[in-house]
C-alpha cells in the first residue's frame, strides 16, 4: 500500500521545510510513503528547497495556474507514481502532519474513498466571528448541493483513494475544495470527516484576498458545480419561481375579472403570460441540460476507463525529467 503526500506550493521557500519536517514517515497499514511537491510556477527558491529536503517527486508547472489546477496536477502525478492513497496538505504548515494517520484510516478500513479533515471551523478561535459564520454558511450550502452532510467544506487537508482520484475532475480555476465535494456527492463516492488540528497561521491566506473576493469566487464555484451535476433540480426550481409568480398575478387578474373590473387590469394578464412563457422556457432548458448531463456522465465514465487503462502501464522512473513531462501534459490538457 503506497501513500503519496502531495504539497501544492507557490513561493513557499520559507515554510516548506517546516511543513515537510512535520510529515510522518511511517503510518500503520501503509508500506511506502512518498512526498510529492507541486511547484505552481514559483519565482522564489521553492524548488531548490524541495530538492534539498529530498522529496521523492517534484512536479514543476511552467507558470502559476492556481491552487485548483496545481491540485489536479498533483493527483495525476501521484496516480502515475502508483499511489493507492493520496493525501493533500498545504505548504504553509496549516495542518498537523501527525493527523495524517487518522485521515487515511477510514480508507484503509474500507469505509470511505474520500476523507476530509474537519477543523471545527464553527468554534475554532483561529477564525474571526464573521469568518466562522461564513464557513458554517458555506458548508451548509455545499451540503445542500452535494446532498451529504459537510461540516467543513473548505478544508484542503484530505485523503483520497486511487479509485476516487481516477474519477475526480477539477474544472474550477479557483479552488478544488468545494467542486470536488459536490462532484463526489453526485457520483456517490463515500465521504467521511475526521477531526483534525491546525497550527498557528504562518502567513495571510492567498486564496482569500478579501471577503468579497472569497464570497464571489466561492459562490460562482458552487453554482457552476451544482448546475453541472444537478441541472434538472436547478432549472426546475428557477422555473417554478416564475411559474408561481405568474400564477399569483393570474389569480389577481381573475379576481378583478370576476368582480367586473377586468378591463382595468389587462397589464396583469400580460405580465402573467410573460412569466408563464419564461417558466416554460426554463423548464425546457432544464430538460436539455439534463440530457447534456447524461452525456457528461457517459464521458466521465469513458475518461475514468481511459485513465485507469493508461495508468495500468509501467510507471515512469521517479526522476525530474519525467515530472517535467507530466507537467507538460497537464498544461496541454488545461488549455
Amino acid at each position: 500500500m503506497k501513500l503519496i503526500i502531495q504539497i501544492p506550493c507557490y513561493n513557499e521557500e520559507d515554510t516548506l521545510t517546516t511543513t515537510v519536517a512535520a510529515l510522518p514517515r511511517t503510518v500503520a497499514g501503509i508500506d511506502t510513503i512518498e512526498l510529492l511537491v507541486v511547484d505552481d510556477g514559483s519565482v522564489d527558491n521553492t524548488v531548490a528547497v524541495a530538492a534539498s529536503l529530498g522529496v521523492d517527486h517534484i512536479v514543476r508547472l511552467p507558470r502559476n495556474v492556481g491552487l485548483a489546477r496545481a491540485f489536479a496536477a498533483g493527483l495525476e502525478a501521484s496516480l502515475r507514481h502508483g499511489a493507492d492513497i493520496i493525501v493533500n496538505t498545504d505548504a504553509d504548515n496549516q495542518y498537523c502532519g501527525a493527523d495524517i494517520a487518522g485521515l487515511v484510516a477510514p480508507i484503509l478500513a474500507g469505509r470511505a474513498n474520500l476523507v476530509v479533515g474537519d477543523r471545527g471551523v464553527g468554534t475554532s478561535p483561529q477564525f474571526s466571528a464573521l469568518k466562522r459564520l461564513l464557513q458554517r454558511l458555506g458548508s451548509w450550502v455545499v451540503s445542500r448541493a452535494a446532498g451529504i452532510p459537510i461540516p467543513d467544506a473548505t478544508s484542503g487537508f484530505r485523503a483520497i483513494s486511487r479509485e476516487a482520484a481516477l474519477r475526480t475532475s477539477v474544472l474550477s480555476g479557483y479552488s478544488y475544495t468545494l467542486e470536488t465535494l459536490i462532484q463526489a456527492g453526485a457520483l456517490g463516492i463515500a465521504i467521511e470527516y475526521v477531526p483534525i488540528r491546525t497550527n498557528a497561521p504562518t502567513r495571510p491566506s492567498r486564496l482569500m484576498r478579501n471577503l468579497l473576493h472569497f464570497i464571489s469566487h466561492s459562490g460562482a464555484t458552487i453554482v457552476r458545480a451544482y448546475t453541472m451535476y444537478r441541472p434538472l433540480r436547478v432549472f426546475m426550481s428557477l422555473g417554478a419561481i416564475f411559474f408561481l409568480a405568474g400564477m399569483a398575478i393570474g389569480i389577481r387578474f381573475l379576481t378583478f375579472f370576476a368582480a367586473g373590473q377586468g378591463n382595468g387590469h389587462i397589464q396583469s394578464l400580460i405580465l402573467a403570460a410573460i412569466f408563464f412563457i419564461v417558466a416554460f422556457q426554463i423548464f425546457l432548458f432544464g430538460l436539455v441540460a439534463d440530457l447534456v448531463g447524461s452525456n457528461r456522465k457517459i464521458m466521465e465514465e469513458t475518461l475514468y476507463r481511459v485513465r485507469k487503462s493508461e495508468l495500468a502501464k509501467p510507471l515512469l522512473a521517479p526522476d525530474s525529467g519525467n515530472e517535467d513531462r507530466a507537467a507538460d501534459r497537464f498544461e496541454r490538457d488545461s488549455q
